[in-house]
């Protein structure tokens, strides 16, 4: 299933990276929310988990349907039309770097000097990738499009945060699909308030790489990754993911012709590495708040995961 999630989303960046070329970024992801919302119903009847959520879980649907499913996605795509598929992912998956300082602040979690480093790691990639003495800062488009993303990450960070801290009571599958509801309803009106109805030319090639960016990208990667953060632990799951962003590269380059610079395979070494460093260093301390404390509840283990 991680695999899978692996695949999906790693094919999805190129992909989206084709239809926002017919399409604006709004009316993208509410077209692709809209598929997506269908399929996950479908697989939620289908498998017999399709349940209302509780007063208690509201708030985590609320958070994971505005700031990554609308807040995330949008300014990713945003983004991603302005500035190439393999910058764009980078910058996306930097999220791990924001979580921890953020988990210090507002979980209370320990900042352990090697989660620090793998921060000063990454951040230091950001840099690379950047290299501001090269940037075009007067390049509108580019400037914008990198804020976007790096808006877009700090996003996802929250919404991590606040899964980190949430007491669920349904399981993540069982709320993903009102999630994705919820999503559709404000992306659509949105979506018409921007503008009117692209008149877009939809061809076999067009209509494909839609349902795959909804069905496969949202719908089937959604579902694999709830299965796989219940069945792996949750370091094998977000080490796991950091194989995304390569896989995105490396498509972007054979299908897109996208150019793979030094400084996008310096900054890619560095990110993903300080955010492997400082995700190894959580198993390390979580291991020292056992011996100090006992073995962490079930309850527990689930919630963080």
């Amino acid at each position: 299933m991680l695999l899978i999630v692996v695949a999906a989303w790693g094919l999805t960046w190129p992909v989206n990276k084709q239809l926002l070329q017919s399409l604006s970024p709004l009316w993208m992801v509410a077209l692709r929310a809209a598929i997506a919302t269908v399929a996950l119903f479908v697989i939620a009847i289908a498998r017999r988990r399709l349940v209302l959520p509780t007063r208690a879980d509201v708030p985590v649907v609320l958070s994971i349907t505005l700031l990554h499913m609308v807040g995330f996605v949008v300014l990713a795509n945003v983004g991603l039309e302005l500035v190439s598929t393999g910058r764009t992912v980078v910058l996306a998956y930097t999220t791990p770097l924001w979580v921890a300082p953020a988990a210090r602040i507002f979980l209370h979690e320990r900042l352990t000097p090697r989660r620090v480093i793998g921060v000063l790691i990454g951040v230091t990639g950001l840099v690379v990738l950047f290299n501001p003495l090269a940037f075009d800062w007067g390049d509108s488009r580019a400037v914008l499009g990198n804020l976007a993303i790096l808006a877009a990450a700090a996003l996802w960070a929250a919404n991590i945060v606040h899964l980190r801290g949430h007491d669920w009571q349904a399981t993540p599958f069982e709320l993903l699909p009102w999630e994705m509801l919820l999503a559709t309803l404000i992306l659509v009106p949105l979506a018409f308030v921007s503008g009117h109805v692209p008149a877009v030319p939809w061809d076999a090639r067009l209509v494909a790489l839609m349902l795959y960016s909804a069905a496969v990208g949202a719908g089937l990667a959604y579902w694999a990754l709830a299965v796989a953060g219940r069945d792996l632990p949750a370091i094998t799951t977000s080490l796991g993911l950091l194989a995304t962003p390569v896989v995105s590269i490396v498509i972007a380059t054979l299908w897109l012709g996208e150019a793979v610079t030094i400084s996008l395979v310096v900054a890619v070494l560095l990110v993903l590495g300080g955010i492997a460093l400082g995700a190894t260093g959580a198993t390390t301390a979580r291991s020292a708040d056992q011996r100090r404390h006992g073995p962490i509840h079930h309850q527990q283990v689930r919630e963080t995961t």
